[in-house]
């Protein structure tokens, strides 16, 4: 197995969402090297099906400067664990109230550079609750019929790589683990 050693740590940048580290390390072979590090909490996200229709959230994603269509998902707040964040995610953004989570995957979205671990999970029957977003959260929820889904995955327009693993383990029938 091939391991890198961390020498320092060296935070450039304390925020509310993720913090940047620039570290000195040692390559295997003793080298030295820096490694830029996004340090993240991590996120859940929900699969949400009912009747046929896939549960979708549509939001303005400000570093792609575009409205990016994506399953329920959010950053796990301290303490939290992932099942908890998705649940607690998929109603306050949908109205939705899962009856059971299960989890799908752990992934890692970026690994060249951040520890983020997004967990992804299918919710299982649910009842209809009120939406509740943060005051700085604005987006539309909506619900898509399964065929026009895979024609939205065909034609390239769902972009947001946890939701397309989650759509495809959906489709492809894969069973929670």
């Amino acid at each position: 197995m091939h391991v890198e050693k961390t020498i320092k740590k060296n935070y450039v940048y304390r925020g509310k969402i993720l913090n940047l580290r620039v570290d000195d390390a040692l390559l295997e072979n003793g080298a030295p090297c820096k490694r830029e590090i996004v340090e993240h909490s991590g996120g859940a996200c929900v699969l949400y099906e009912e009747a046929g229709k896939i549960l979708f959230v549509k939001q303005y994603r400000y570093a792609y400067g575009e409205t990016v269509c994506e399953i329920p998902a959010g950053k796990l707040n301290a303490g939290e664990t992932p099942k908890e964040a998705a649940a607690r995610e998929l109603e306050e953004e949908t109205g939705v109230k899962a009856e059971r989570l299960e989890l799908l995957y752990e992934t890692y979205p970026t690994p060249g550079y951040t520890n983020e671990r997004i967990y992804i999970y299918r919710a299982h029957g649910g009842e209809k609750t009120q939406a509740h977003r943060d005051e700085d959260e604005f987006l539309d929820v909506e619900w898509i019929p399964l065929g026009e889904v895979k024609e939205m995955l065909k034609q390239g327009e769902i972009k947001d790589a946890k939701t397309i693993i989650a759509l495809q383990a959906y489709l492809l029938g894969l069973d929670a683990r």
